[in-house]
This record gives structure tokens, sequence and C-alpha cells, in this order.
């Protein structure tokens, strides 16, 4: 409660803002800790892989990681901010997020997951995380598909479904 005090006296934010950001702060780098020990554990795999990647792919792997770090947590600022909830499906939002990078694609966050993860596998020249890549999407896919949409489609009503038809899921319209 302390810290929390002090932060909301030095930020200028209300305190209920400061708890959530708290929140949000410990749900993403313990999703992040968990992505990054899986990653560690499929790179075992590439000593049966063969050959590694090419030197240069380190700094498109870097470049890749600053691209989705900056769109994740640009995401998780505006589900603060604008949806007065965390990323985490137990403490999501409150309020419809539809603003910043949530005006071109519906699902942000797990582009730049995944770009996260692309980076890595390329920072780390490792073909088994690239090759993880397409199967974590695939996993993110199923849960918009079958958990998110639904329980968004249920908490926002129309609005929802009005932003769904204007928006697309993953590749934005230009």
């Amino acid at each position: 409660m302390a810290i929390a005090q002090h932060a909301s006296r030095h930020t200028g934010l209300p305190m209920h803002t400061v708890f959530i950001a708290v929140r949000a702060v410990l749900f993403a780098g313990a999703f992040l800790l968990f992505w990054l020990w899986v990653a560690l554990r499929i790179q075992a795999l590439d000593r049966y892989l063969g050959a590694s990647l090419p030197e240069w792919m380190v700094v498109f792997g870097l470049l890749a990681i600053v691209g989705g770090a900056s769109l994740v947590v640009t995401c998780i600022v505006l589900f603060i901010v604008q949806g007065r909830g965390t990323p985490a499906p137990f403490d999501a939002p409150k309020k419809f997020v539809a603003v910043g990078p949530y005006r071109i694609i519906r699902n942000p966050m797990y582009v730049g997951g995944l770009l996260l993860l692309a980076g890595f596998g390329f920072f780390q020249q490792s073909k088994a995380i690239l090759l993880f890549c397409p199967l974590w999407f695939l996993g993110a896919h199923l849960f918009v598909t079958l958990y998110e949409e639904p329980v968004l489609t249920e908490k926002f009503g129309t609005s929802y479904l009005g932003y769904c038809r204007a928006v697309p899921r993953w590749i934005p319209k230009w």
C-alpha cells in the first residue's frame, strides 16, 4: 500500500490506476518469463536441426524484439488507462479498448508477442524457436476465437460485434 501511495503521489495518477498498473506489470512479467522459459527449453532442440542461422539475423531479431515490445507495452498502457484493467483474462479491462493499435487490428498484443518470440529466435539464431512460432500463433488464434471473442461479445455486445466487422483480427486493411 505504501509503495502505491508513493507512486500515486509522484505520478499524479489516481490510486486505483496505480494498483491496476502494478497488477498489469506483474502479470505481463510473469507471462513474459513463462514464454522465455518455454523458448529456452525449445532452443535445446536446435542440436537436432543442424546448422544455425546466419549472424546477421541477430540484428533482425533485435529490431523485431524492439518492435514487439513497443507494441505490447503500448497495448498494456491502453488497457490500464483506457480499459481500467490488465491483459490477464482474469483481470481484464472493464471498458472496451478500440484506440491506438486496436484501430488497425483487433489483437495487436498477440502480434507484439509473436514479434517478441520470433525476434528472440532470430537473436538466438534458433531454428527451433522460429519453428515454434507458427504453433504459438495457432494457440493464440484458438484462444482468441474460442475464448476471447465470445467473452468480449457477451461483455460488450453490439459495440464489439460492430468493431469486429470494421477491424480485422490479424492482418490490417491498408
